[in-house]
């Protein structure tokens, strides 16, 4: 009874074995996404389209987004740092080697074969002859990937590489929006320090002004000492913002790899020209194109086929292995006595149970931990877009804004000028309506900063084709 018993779960475990392979492996579903209501309707995400198909968006979105911006200037800088900066290059050495490791796994697809020869020589003294022989041995390995274990760690190495590449991708992005920053904050910078030398300047004027009516008795030593003070402010500033242009110069030539100025990159001032904007009617679909969202997702399909791998791991493997033109004992007695052989082989990993368990349990939590943060970087990328969105509709309506106030100040710092020389004010009053007027045309400057710098962030937020040089 006990045997009939035996033979018949050894069956059962050969059937599964020889027709049952492929139920180990997981179909992979796509996470449920529960999109909070406070994002707008054109922000719904069609989670059930993969990245690669997303011809339509494409056509929407540039990929070189910073073209846009109509800076040759800016062109030509990036192009330099896409070519030469060293994290670009750490990212193509990092993609290299997940590329060699998927090579490996799925070398262990095919057989593998050796090849050996041997030869030696042996003289005999009484006879006084020599004798020669030589060997040659060819051998054939293969693995029979029954519970599809081996497919299963290809694939995963395979969708490893494929989340380095879109980290590379995401490195790009980052180095471009790094690159365009400082390239503006350079032109903002020098607009600021001729800003800055012009009000000294006039604070000059006003400080001789006040001393030659001093020394005609009609002005105050307050007076004199105030318009001075106000001199000593602004070379302090002065000061401060060539510091601060260095320092970003600096950073460009780390990025560059050389100095800035062997670029052959002038940076004056802010381009003129309109801030670009974006097109309206975009939809969600696109953030499936970012270099960050299809890492995630490759490192969940990676995570999945680990799974696999490690349930399929505790279950028997078969080698085939023999010399070239003959079966290995494993095969010939498979093919003899296939109850025997599978179920006496599958009963050992069992002894293992706990251990395996608990390795098969880990891989289950490691897998859902990447749909968590699949299901995260969606919801991160919904944020940052309508966060950004917010955020440049803001800095336009400010624009707007400062731009009459320093209509304003100019007028009331005009105002103030005359009356002060008529005698009508005192000379602080013109001060600080010369302070007001210079402190709203610096904040004309910081806002169209920020409005490039706004939309730069959206152009990286909302996804684009590859743009990393060819690896």
């Amino acid at each position: 009874m006990k045997t009939r018993l035996h033979s018949s779960i050894a069956l059962m475990l050969c059937a599964t074995t020889l027709f049952g392979c492929s139920a180990m492996r997981s179909d992979y579903q796509s996470p449920e996404l529960d999109v909070p209501g406070i994002w707008p309707e054109k922000l719904e995400l069609d989670m059930n389209v993969e990245p690669q198909n997303q011809k339509e968006a494409a056509v929407i979105q540039v990929d070189e987004w910073w073209t846009l911006f109509e800076d040759p200037q800016l062109n030509s800088l990036i192009d330099q740092v896409l070519a030469f900066n060293s994290d670009m290059a750490k990212a193509t050495l990092t993609l290299r080697k997940a590329r060699l490791v998927a090579g490996v796994s799925e070398n262990n697809k095919v057989p593998n074969v050796s090849f050996s020869q041997d030869s030696s020589s042996e003289y005999d003294i009484d006879s006084d002859s020599t004798e020669n022989s030589s060997s040659t041995s060819l051998s054939l390995s293969y693995e029979l990937d029954l519970w599809g274990r081996v497919d299963a760690a290809a694939d995963a190495d395979e969708w490893t590489a494929r989340a380095s590449y879109e980290d590379r991708e995401s490195t790009a992005q980052s180095l471009v929006v790094t690159t365009a920053t400082l390239y503006w904050k350079v032109a903002y910078l020098n607009q600021m320090l001729a800003l800055t030398e012009q009000n000294i300047i006039g604070t000059e004027r006003v400080a001789t002004l006040t001393k030659n009516k001093y020394d005609t008795g009609s002005a105050t030593y307050l007076e004199v000492l105030e318009s001075t003070q106000t001199l000593f402010t602004q070379k302090v500033q002065l000061n401060q913002l060539q510091q601060e242009l260095s320092e970003t110069q600096n950073a460009i030539s780390i990025l560059l790899n050389q100095p800035l100025q062997d670029t052959g990159v002038t940076i004056d001032q802010l381009s003129a020209r309109p801030v670009p904007d974006v097109e309206a009617g975009i939809p969600a679909d696109l953030l499936l194109r970012r270099p960050d969202v299809k890492a995630s997702l490759y490192a969940l399909k990676s995570s999945l086929a680990s799974k696999d791998a490690i349930a399929a791991s505790y279950m028997p493997t078969l080698t085939l292995t023999g010399s070239l033109s003959t079966s290995s004992s494993n095969l010939v007695e498979l093919l003899q006595n296939p109850v025997a052989k599978l179920g006496s082989g599958i009963v050992l990993p069992f002894l293992e149970w706990n251990q395996m368990e608990l390795n098969k349990s880990i891989s289950q939590v490691d897998y859902e931990m990447a749909v968590v943060d699949y299901r995260d970087t969606i919801y991160q990328a919904f944020e940052e877009v309508a966060n950004l969105l917010t955020t440049k509709e803001s800095y336009r309506y400010q624009g707007n804004v400062i731009k009459e106030q320093y209509v304003n100040a100019k007028e009331i710092e005009r105002i103030y000028a005359s009356r002060y020389q008529n005698g009508a004010s005192d000379m602080i009053d013109w001060i600080n309506a010369m302070e007001s007027r210079r402190s709203i045309e610096s904040s004309v400057l910081v806002n169209r900063y920020n409005q490039f710098l706004t939309q730069v962030k959206l152009y990286q937020s909302l996804g684009g084709g590859d743009i990393a040089p060819k690896s």
